[in-house]
């Protein structure tokens, strides 16, 4: 059996400058906060980070963005925070938007091995600025490119030692998207099962996506924004 379970020490030093990172998380939930301090911990700078969000200041992601790791950010809104707004303003970070659903449809092309995808949303605005557009069944539409990384980090509720993954709820968003979408996928996961305890057809995202897994031994102090908005 493969196990590709590691500590979160051998983790930091795969990362190298210059990489583009996928990063799981819809807000708090699904983020893998651990794997996001990791690679700050790392120092590896002119990443392109893709994200649904840059998280909230001085949090997770923004973190990264902060200290100035970053280059560029591909997302769908920074509403939430005002730091990389900021930072985006005073042209210190490029930021590349998309709305929300097209963003995770160029991730899932780029897992299917697709080379982009067709859309008319936008069309008749400044993100249709500089793309290539064809006509089909008479229906204007620009060409997405498909979106892919050289690493994906990914949190997961449960995780066996082949690498296959649960998630749980609403934490789920991104993260088997992305994790179809990497050269190289890290996990982080809440809970280590043995190998055949997860139910097969309850796997979100079969091991053979997945390269290494982190076992937490508690979850980041971030997540304690959960508790906060439930209070």
């Amino acid at each position: 059996m493969i196990d590709k379970t590691c500590l979160i020490e051998n983790i930091r030093i795969r990362f190298k400058d210059g990489m583009t990172v996928m990063v799981g998380g819809f807000g708090v939930p699904g983020t893998p906060f651990t794997l996001i301090d990791a690679l700050l911990a790392n120092g590896a700078c002119g990443l392109t980070l893709i994200k649904n969000e840059a998280n909230e200041d001085h949090m997770g992601l923004s973190k990264l963005i902060e200290a100035g790791h970053a280059n560029k950010l591909i997302t769908s809104h920074l509403g939430l925070n005002a730091t990389v707004i900021g930072m985006m303003n005073r042209a210190e970070i490029e930021v590349e938007f998309y709305p929300q659903g097209i963003l995770a449809e160029k991730i899932r092309a780029g897992g299917a091995g697709l080379h982009g995808i067709l859309t008319d949303i936008g069309i008749d605005t400044i993100l249709a600025q500089n793309k290539e557009l064809t006509t089909i069944n008479g229906q204007r539409v620009m060409i997405e490119p498909a979106l892919r990384a050289d690493v994906a980090l990914i949190h997961a509720a449960a995780a066996d030692p082949f690498g296959n993954l649960i998630y749980e709820k609403s934490a789920r968003n991104f993260n088997p998207a992305m994790a179809t979408a990497a050269g190289t996928v890290i996990v982080e996961t809440e809970r280590l099962v043995a190998l055949g305890e997860l139910e097969p057809d309850m796997i979100h995202t079969p091991g053979g996506f997945v390269d290494h897994v982190v076992v937490l031994d508690q979850l980041s102090d971030e997540y304690g924004i959960l508790e906060h908005h439930v209070l």
